[in-house]
Formats: structure tokens, C-alpha cells, sequence
């Protein structure tokens, strides 16, 4: 335990000395974010445009998280044990892309379509059944959705292969 806390520290204070626009704390056996990195990082939190928490065993992300980190373009979650995200996702306004891949989502986290500047969403390897098709069409900057591995039923997979394609979607028929 120790040693992971160490590893969290030094990647933060690195961060925060070199005065990087990322953060990368996976593989760090996180199962939440740490709230002393809140107080570290808060005088450079504007200035950090990439995340990455892969690779952890994260439950969830708290609205903190997403408040403090405004000026987000790129978030990666992906192989943590996530169920969902806080509805304060939907104001990152500068958010390009996101990766929830691996993760335990039930539920297509629909706050991600109010994102005007979301061009990825990797969603696969989750248990989502359900997707807003129609909210997905009318982001203006999506260009890729990656749904592979998820229990998506024939009817839905159809009615993707219908839509006039204006961005990418990657799924899997053999479910």
C-alpha cells in the first residue's frame, strides 16, 4: 500500500513540477481518487488536459473530479470496475475523447452526448444493452463509437446499421 501512495505522489509532484498538461496515475491500484492530489494539483488543474486512471480499481469518478479538471481533452478510465459517471460530465466542454472500455456500465452514460466537442467514445467490453442513437447523431463533433463487447441485442445492432453513417461505429454481431 505504501508503495502505491509513493508512486501517486511522485507521478503528481512530477506533474506539477515539470508543469505537464497530463496526469497519468494508471496502474496504481487506485479504487477512488486520491483527495490529497486535489489539494496538490489545484493551483495547475486548468493547465491539465489529459487523464489517464486506467488500469486501477476504480468504482467510480466524483463530481469533484470532473470540477476540478475543466479543462479536460482526453479522459481515460478504461479497466477499472466503473458503473457509472457523475452528470457533471456532461459540462467538460473541451473533451475530445473518452475511454470506458472495460468497465462494469449497465447503462450508456447519456450525459456524454451533451458534449459538444466529444469525437471518441470507446465504450467497449461493458454490459450496455441500451443506446440514445438519435442523441448520438446529433453531436456535432463524434466521429468514432467503439460498442464492441457489449450485449447489445440484434434489433439495436439493425437499427445502428440503418443510421446514414456520419461517424463510426465499431460493434460485434456474435453476442
Amino acid at each position: 500500500m505504501a508503495e502505491a501512495v509513493a508512486n501517486v505522489a511522485r507521478r503528481v509532484n512530477a506533474t506539477v513540477e515539470e508543469e505537464k498538461d497530463t496526469l497519468d496515475l494508471s496502474n496504481c491500484k487506485l479504487i477512488s481518487f486520491p483527495d490529497g492530489v486535489f489539494r496538490v494539483l489545484n493551483s495547475v488543474a486548468e493547465k491539465i488536459h489529459i487523464v489517464t486512471l486506467a488500469d486501477n480499481e476504480m468504482k467510480g469518478v466524483t463530481s469533484k473530479f470532473f470540477k476540478t479538471f475543466t479543462q479536460l481533452r482526453e479522459l481515460d478510465l478504461h479497466g477499472n470496475v466503473i458503473t457509472k459517471l457523475p452528470d457533471v460530465v456532461g459540462e467538460l466542454e473541451h473533451l475530445t475523447s473518452i475511454n470506458l472500455a472495460n468497465n462494469k456500465l449497465s447503462v450508456f452514460p447519456e450525459r456524454l452526448t451533451e458534449i459538444q466537442s466529444l469525437e471518441r467514445i470507446n465504450l467497449e467490453g461493458n454490459d450496455i444493452t441500451e443506446i440514445p442513437m438519435e442523441k448520438l447523431q446529433a453531436m456535432p463533433a463524434l466521429k468514432c463509437i467503439n460498442l464492441k463487447s457489449n450485449p447489445l441485442d440484434n434489433n439495436l445492432l439493425t437499427a445502428i446499421q440503418q443510421f446514414p453513417q456520419t461517424f463510426e461505429i465499431q460493434t460485434t454481431t456474435d453476442n
